[in-house]
């Protein structure tokens, strides 16, 4: 296929080529990962942990540390480290995203000001339990 620019010049593009192209393009609806910002690192990989926006604000004086928080008109996300849901009962109205992978488009509401994303996972589970009534509970028996 050949792609002609504003001066009238064309540049021949592949099949392959438009195939990755096609495939980087953001489409609507479709999952994608919640990005680390630009200068931070998540070297213990990273997931999400989302709750419906009514909780967001409860939430957040209730923590010691918080990471990167997303959020649009339905969900707040908190980026946690990878596995974080390991021996945890979340409460029904949260949902634990592995991989961090949404639908939708949230926006970064909250950047720490240090090198990595991450808000701790117990206490970010303490809070929600809180906030939504739950008494917290342990799935399996954490050995040291």
């Amino acid at each position: 296929m050949v792609v002609r620019g504003p001066s009238g010049g064309g540049q021949v593009l592949s099949l392959d080529t438009l195939v990755r192209l096609r495939r980087d393009m953001p489409t609507a609806g479709a999952p994608r990962r919640l990005p680390v910002p630009e200068g931070m690192t998540a070297p213990l990989g990273f997931d999400a942990v989302a709750a419906p926006a009514r909780y967001g604000p409860l939430v957040m004086p209730r923590l010691p540390r918080v990471g990167c928080v997303y959020a649009d008109e339905a969900h707040w996300w908190w980026i946690v480290p990878s596995d974080s849901d390991y021996a945890l009962d979340w409460p029904a109205s949260v949902r634990y995203m592995t991989g961090a992978v949404v639908l939708d488009t949230p926006r970064l509401i909250h950047r720490p000001d240090g090198p990595v994303p991450y808000t701790p996972p117990i206490p970010l589970y303490l809070a929600l339990c809180r906030v939504t009534g739950t008494t917290p509970t342990w799935q399996r028996q954490i050995s040291a």
